[in-house]
């Protein structure tokens, strides 16, 4: 079993830390290789709302679902992993090993959208998660909610790292057809080896471009997001990631700068050291001449994309390619007059 972590990170809101004694078990080595090896477990998560609200000026929508927390994924850089420790986990292998699965996740969408107070807006797909990540194979919880929001005619957007999407491509396409969705692909770099290393149980580089191809030849508006740019690492690959995006079928891209938010730094920093040991000095700095000296800053307006000259670098080098591709368009907009409530299912006629 390859994760993207191999520690087990102190969950920040407990009081008590746990530290294991190398010596004691140096010569346990069937502990040590099931620590690091752990199947994945899927427990149910009784949540009562399944669409979450946020504030930040920095993201572009209000609301978002996300059908599982965790994400079996691995991604070393991943910034949900923090998310992790408000459940008393931790955000290094417990984020990827130990799913929470909201299995009412499409009754209570179902919910949400009847609401005569809802007006419709866009619900962004994978806010936190990602929506098509192993265990979607197994629930189906997107798909269902899917379904939901072409019967109500919901404009939705998506972003992910799984050519599994392309699983839903008939529902996807009808969508398409009342200009009702967005699917953003994730594509950080064109080496399959570096990407297994770095994001362990995602789609490669060549099949995320393969369901970018097949989502546009099903008339689906698609992008390419390039995040995240790590310096020093793949952010040389910008022109070439945008040109394989294009010619794939890709109308529009974005960019996001490594963001290592709290519990997420520790977790990269073991990872780069571990499987990127010659580039990590290099990387780190370079990292911190993007972000005022340090690792990470938290500041509005400059967390997604950083400050400085390397910083500025990256930015016009996206830019530029990002034109020259003609991908530095949004993609058509969603229409929003097309929601409608569906009669309840009992066929009663509501009242107001």
């Amino acid at each position: 079993m390859r994760h993207g972590s191999q520690i087990n990170p102190d969950n920040r809101y407990e009081k008590v830390h746990h530290e294991l004694d190398p010596e004691y078990l140096e010569w346990d080595r069937e502990y040590l290789q099931d620590s690091l090896n752990r199947s994945i477990v899927y427990s149910d998560d009784d949540s009562q709302s399944i669409v979450s609200e946020n504030q930040s000026p920095d993201i572009p929508f209000r609301y978002s679902v996300n059908p599982y927390r965790g994400c079996a994924h691995g991604c070393s850089y991943c910034y949900a992993r923090v998310s992790h420790e408000y459940l008393g986990m931790n955000a290094g292998l417990d984020f990827e090993t130990k799913i929470l699965v909201k299995r009412k996740a499409p009754q209570l969408f179902r919910e949400f959208l009847e609401r005569r107070q809802w007006q419709p807006e866009l619900i962004a797909f994978s806010g936190v998660t990602d929506c098509y990540q192993p265990a979607e194979r197994k629930f189906l919880l997107t798909r269902q909610c899917l379904e939901l929001a072409l019967e109500f005619r919901q404009p939705i957007s998506i972003v992910t790292k799984n050519a599994l999407v392309v699983r839903d491509l008939d529902l996807l396409r009808e969508m398409a057809k009342y200009a009702l969705t967005h699917v953003y692909v994730s594509l950080t770099t064109l080496d399959a080896e570096l990407a297994r290393d770095m994001e362990p149980k995602t789609s490669t580089p060549a099949a995320r471009l393969r369901a970018i191809s097949e989502l546009a030849a099903a008339g689906v508006p698609v992008g390419v997001m390039t995040a995240p740019i790590i310096p020093s690492l793949n952010d040389s690959e910008l022109p070439d990631l945008l040109t394989a995006a294009k010619q794939a079928g890709a109308q529009s891209a974005g960019y996001i700068l490594l963001r290592l938010p709290l519990t997420v730094e520790p977790v990269f920093i073991e990872w780069l050291q571990r499987t990127q040991s010659p580039a990590a000095k290099r990387v780190l700095s370079r990292i911190r001449q993007t972000r005022g000296g340090k690792l990470y800053q938290s500041n509005w307006a400059q967390r997604m994309s950083g400050q400085g000259e390397m910083a500025d670098q990256i930015r016009q080098v996206f830019q530029l390619f990002a034109r020259k591709q003609g991908l530095h368009e949004p993609l058509t907009p969603l229409r929003y007059d097309r929601f409608e409530r569906p009669l309840p299912k009992t066929g009663q006629l509501r009242m107001f």
